[in-house]
């Protein structure tokens, strides 16, 4: 049995670990949720970092960057920000202090109390290890990046969105990371702009996205690897293969594109949608808009639970500002690798869902005409990201893994 809390509109159960907004239910992050809770239940007292990374990360290693997502998620969750700090307050060089007005609603017994206030939820845990370890590209950026699992190195390409500590607890990319680290070393980075990686970044083009995976290549010392690219990324990983033929083994694309809307609009009719699509993205990212994030959301996801749209929508706040959102989409919008991709010299797959919604399949078959020696697979979908409880996903996987046998 846990303690119930109410703060102006917002109601916590820290026994169910739930958080109530005006009698609906408010998804929020697993980590950052317990994290809330805790500083709920010590709103009496300043609560330290460190004591914050003991309660939610127990013993595993990483870095105060996942604490401050995790502040700002929590933050974000109950109408809170940084520089409001009307709820979570930081206390300079001590910690944090849950400030709001706070009434406790049904206390159970002090013998309860105390034993739902030492009691960890139910956080979805990885199958494997992983270690988050920092690399510095030449412009003085810094890029996390992260291994878990064993065996046969694989490299995953950065996209939208990433984030190495919360991708491991959301249901769009759990299934994707247990999966991909079986019986491999699966090696992903948080791209510049997001996740754990730095978010004020002097310079943010294509080129920086690939000059980041060939920092994250050197910094962990790899030969010879099989590279995947996923949405986006799949053109950074052609880029990346161009350049150092030598090192990419095999390359896999799923759900990618050799140019981005705004380049393959061939009439005007197409080129004013590109726009538009744009413009919409601007101000709905701006202004963080609940009904544009869930259109965006239906784009990637339209066969998805409710629950992993709201997801979708949670993490994309998670893992970049809205300000790097929208730097993001105008450079999507203008990628074009059409013109080396017939450069790559390995052994390809190429992967997509066949009714797509976000990425047409015809920039998969485009990419199959330019790149030799490929193969083109597509799978009975409409998401642009596939979900583990559709039939497409078990196929996926058994073709990377004939693939990559």
């Amino acid at each position: 049995m846990g303690d119930r809390y109410r703060f102006g509109e917002y109601e916590l159960d820290t026994g169910r670990h739930e958080l109530i907004h005006a009698g609906k239910p408010v998804h929020v992050e697993p980590r950052a949720l317990y994290l809330l809770c805790h500083l709920v239940h010590n709103r009496d007292r300043v609560v330290t970092k460190n004591e914050l990374l003991d309660e939610v990360w127990g013993d595993r290693f990483v870095s105060e960057a996942a604490l401050t997502t995790g502040l700002r998620t929590a933050r974000l969750a109950v109408g809170d920000t940084g520089s409001q700090q009307q709820m979570i307050r930081t206390v300079h060089r001590r910690g944090y202090q849950f400030v709001s007005p706070t009434t406790p609603v049904n206390i159970p017994a002090a013998s309860e109390t105390r034993q739902a206030s030492g009691r960890r939820p139910d956080i979805p845990a990885s199958t494997h290890r992983q270690t988050i370890r920092f690399c510095n590209a030449e412009d003085g950026t810094r890029i996390a990046y992260a291994t878990a699992g064993s065996g046969q190195d694989l490299l995953k390409a950065a996209n939208w969105m990433t984030h190495l500590d919360l991708e491991w607890t959301t249901p769009l990319w759990s299934h994707w990371l247990n999966a991909l680290a079986r019986n491999r070393r699966l090696t992903r980075y948080d791209e510049r702009g997001c996740g754990l990686s730095d978010w004020a970044v002097p310079s943010f083009t294509f080129d920086d996205w690939v000059d980041d995976l060939e920092t994250v290549v050197d910094a962990m010392g790899l030969d010879q690897f099989p590279l995947l690219g996923v949405s986006q990324g799949g053109a950074v990983a052609i880029a990346y293969a161009v350049r150092h033929p030598e090192r990419v083994s095999r390359l896999i694309l799923a759900g990618a594109y050799a140019r981005g809307r705004q380049v393959r609009a061939s009439n005007d009719a197409e080129r004013a949608a590109a726009a538009l699509d744009l413009d919409l993205a601007r101000v709905g990212w701006i202004h963080q808009d609940p009904s544009f994030l869930r259109v965006f959301a239906s784009q990637f996801l339209p066969d998805g639970t409710p629950e992993e749209c709201e997801a979708f929508i949670a993490f994309q706040r998670q893992t970049t500002s809205p300000e790097n959102g929208v730097r993001f989409l105008e450079e999507f919008a203008n990628i074009d690798v059409s013109d080396i991709a017939h450069r790559v010299e390995c052994p390809t797959l190429i992967i997509h869902s066949r009714h797509d919604a976000r990425v047409p399949a015809s920039q998969a078959s485009e990419l199959a005409a330019l790149i030799p020696d490929s193969q083109l697979v597509l799978l009975e979908s409409r998401n642009h990201l596939l979900t583990a409880a559709e039939p497409a996903w078990a196929e996926f996987l058994f073709q990377i893994d004939e693939f990559l046998a």
